[in-house]
Formats: C-alpha cells, structure tokens, sequence
C-alpha cells in the first residue's frame, strides 16, 4: 500500500471514473475500477457483497434481466484525503431502466479508496436511501 496522500483532485477524478462507467452501465470499465476484495453494502440488497466477484454476478443478473442505467448524477461531494486512501461520499440521483418499467433512486453513498502505485482504487461502496 502507498501511504501517499492523495489530492482532492485526484479522489475527484477516480470517483467521476466510477460514476461515469456506472452511468454507461459499462461493467468491464466498472469494475476494473474496485479491487477484487473490494466490499458492498447496498441497501437493496439484504446482505453486504464480501467480494467484487460477488457484486459482478448480481450485476450481470441484473444486465440480463434487461437492467440499464439510464441516467446519474453526483451532487454534494465530499473528500477527505487520509496517508494511503480517501473517503469519498456524494448525493446521487440515479435513474435504471427494468423489465418492470423505469425506477429512479435518490441516494447517499460513500466509496472508500486505497491509494496504490498507478492511483486510486475502490475498496468499499456503501449506498444508503437519502432521507
């Protein structure tokens, strides 16, 4: 592990990354960005993900049911820089697109990143209902 501490700039830019391949619903740009020990606690689903592998299966069941994000934006972003990581954690206003029609989400999530020697990679994505 690097115990750099990365820039706001840097969280920033490794968050939009993920944002954006989430938004293209593109899985292999996805999940190329979290490591393989990577964990997930979404409040949807009734117990945490313990490993991305596991969080790549519900997603390609998901893909394969016709699932497809459709729209999502990042608002109210906070970083805080830390020896060897980041916290990063947003509002996020995300819209799908199901086989029972269309479904839009308001949500808070907070990802957790270790910084490495080619940058930043997501160890930890918590995604909670906005109140």
């Amino acid at each position: 592990m690097i115990q750099t501490t990365p820039t706001t700039d840097d969280v920033l830019a490794a968050a939009s990354a993920i944002v954006s391949a989430f938004t293209a619903t593109d899985g292999e740009r996805y999940f190329s960005l979290f490591a393989p020990e990577a964990t997930f606690v979404f409040h949807t689903e009734p117990e945490r993900l313990d490993d991305r592998a596991a969080y790549e299966q519900k997603w390609q069941e998901w893909v394969a049911s016709g699932w497809k994000v459709t729209s999502c934006e990042s608002r109210a972003q906070h970083v805080q820089p830390m020896p060897g990581g980041a916290v990063f954690s947003h509002s996020v206003s995300t819209s799908v697109s199901t086989p029972d029609g269309p479904e839009s989400y308001r949500e808070q999530e907070t990802i957790v990143f270790r910084a490495e020697a080619n940058g930043l990679i997501a160890i930890h994505e918590h995604l909670s209902p906005q109140p």
